[in-house]
Order: C-alpha cells, then sequence, then structure tokens
C-alpha cells in the first residue's frame, strides 16, 4: 500500500506551479499516493492551511513574492510559511524566491528557517525532485546560490539587524541618505547614525557611500 503525501504548493504563476506538480507527481507516483492543493495567492493559501484539521500537509513548496491576502494581515510568502509552521508544525517548508541578494535571503533564514531554500534562477525539476528527497528524510537542501550566502555569513563576524541591513540595501539601490526615511521606518538623525555605526564596523574613512556599499556588498551584505 502506498504512503500519503499530501503537499502545498503556492506560487502565483500558474504554469510554473503546473510545471512542479508533473515534475514531483510523476517522480512519486509509484512510492506515493500524492494529494496536492494548489495556492496562487495568500488568501488560497491561508484558506487551505485553515482548512486541515486531521490529515496535516507533509510538505510546502511556497514562492516568497504573492499576491497580499484581502485583511493585509498577510503580505508574502514569509508570512504563509510561518503560518504554516505555526498550524502544522510537522510539516516541512520548500522556499522558492527569485531575490539573490544577501541581505533578504539572511532575513528568510532567520524568519522561516525553512528545510529547504531554492532560488528560482537555479532551479531545474531534477533539483526540485532532490530538494523534496532531502527534505522528506528529514535533512535540509539549500541551493548553490543560498550556500554560497551562507558561506559569507559564517566567514563574517559582523552581524547587522534588520534595519543596518534595509539601509544598505537601498543605499545599494541609489537611494540617497535624505530620502531613506522613506524606505526605512527611523528618522534621518537616527539613520545618519547608523550609517556612522556601519562606516566603524566595515572600518571605512571615506565619508561617500561607495565605499561602504562595496565594502558590505562584498563581505555578502548586499
Amino acid at each position: 500500500m502506498k504512503k500519503e503525501l499530501r503537499i502545498l504548493l503556492v506560487d502565483d504563476h500558474p504554469i510554473i506551479i503546473e510545471g512542479y506538480k508533473n515534475a514531483l507527481v510523476s517522480h512519486y507516483k509509484k512510492e506515493y499516493e500524492i494529494e496536492t492543493d494548489v495556492a496562487h495567492n495568500c488568501d488560497d493559501a491561508i484558506s487551505f492551511i485553515k482548512r486541515r484539521h486531521d490529515t496535516s500537509y507533509d510538505i510546502g513548496l511556497i514562492d516568497i513574492n504573492l499576491p497580499p491576502s484581502s485583511d493585509g494581515v498577510h503580505n508574502s510568502g514569509e508570512d504563509i510559511a510561518q503560518f504554516m509552521k505555526k498550524h502544522h508544525p510537522n510539516a516541512k517548508v520548500i522556499i522558492l524566491t527569485m531575490h539573490d541578494e544577501s541581505s533578504r535571503l539572511h532575513h528568510i533564514l532567520e524568519h522561516v528557517n525553512p528545510e529547504g531554500f531554492l532560488i528560482k534562477s537555479d532551479l531545474s525539476s531534477s533539483e526540485l525532485v532532490l530538494a523534496f528527497e532531502q527534505v522528506l528524510q528529514g535533512k535540509t537542501y539549500y541551493s548553490s546560490a543560498v550556500n554560497v550566502h551562507l558561506r559569507k555569513m559564517v566567514l563574517n563576524d559582523v552581524r547587522l539587524d534588520k534595519k543596518n541591513l534595509q539601509i544598505l540595501y537601498h543605499l545599494s539601490r541609489g537611494v540617497r541618505t535624505k530620502n531613506l526615511g522613506d524606505h526605512v521606518n527611523l528618522s534621518l538623525s537616527a539613520i545618519e547614525k547608523r550609517k556612522t555605526y556601519l562606516k566603524e564596523v566595515f572600518d571605512i574613512k571615506s565619508a561617500d557611500d561607495e565605499q561602504l556599499i562595496g565594502e558590505a556588498r562584498k563581505r555578502g551584505f548586499i
């Protein structure tokens, strides 16, 4: 008798998610009785997660970029992953993202701590299956791009909080210091103090932000 495998697939691109589903069903159909639920936005994902009481999901494949929930409470796949872990604590979570900026990856790792983490630009059907196999065996699977990020962070003695990471990210995108308050919920004086701290941490003597951005990028924070 086949074992049951209950999967929640969450991605706002129907063609992409159908490809994921076909790859998984094709690989596991002889071993498992597969049941898949497909959600294209936060509302549908939350509904599926709430609906399952007696039969918990085994694994969720969740894209980070999703249309927000209608009540404004859940705004991304990151929120959905946290909600799933809360309501289905035995379920494994594999995160999908287009983001490859170190600060964004670090934030997802810190707040979701997924069993699997894949960058879409790296992803093939064979790697998707490999990730599922590893995670179902109780292991973790992070793609090569995520592992590069982790190695950079391990080699760094510097630990930056979310606000400092946001400041570095927006500076790297060309946002001027005087406009950072539009992107980071801090006063201009608080932002200036944090920039001074960042330059001390990275041993930057120049008043120019380019050296700060370059050093932060070299160390994997951007």
